[in-house]
């Protein structure tokens, strides 16, 4: 069991460094078309957008007038938003 969590956790790592790797625009598009579903950058891109006004001060039901996510997104999302390392960072720059 511990050998199938490690191959996942490289194979991660992987995924981590080639995003490291991208530089433009150009190529974050690229990758993320061929990675991802529409609808998945889609449903990203609304977490990205619902954190973003979390962190300008709106509530919940501004956030939920303003966004196409769900309750139970926006819980997770505010959640990160408050104890996560990412959003907040990567936001706030």
């Amino acid at each position: 069991m511990g050998d199938a969590m490690e191959r996942k956790q490289e194979k991660i790592e992987a995924l981590y460094r080639l995003i490291l790797q991208l530089e433009t625009m150009e190529d974050c598009r690229a990758l993320i078309d061929d990675l991802c579903t529409m609808k998945e950058i889609e449903k990203m891109a609304e977490r990205v957008h619902a954190a973003k006004l979390l962190l300008e001060g709106k509530t919940y039901n501004q956030v939920m007038a303003q966004t196409d996510i769900s309750s139970a997104t926006l819980s997770r999302v505010s959640r990160c938003v408050q104890y996560g390392k990412g959003y907040a960072k990567q936001l706030t720059k």
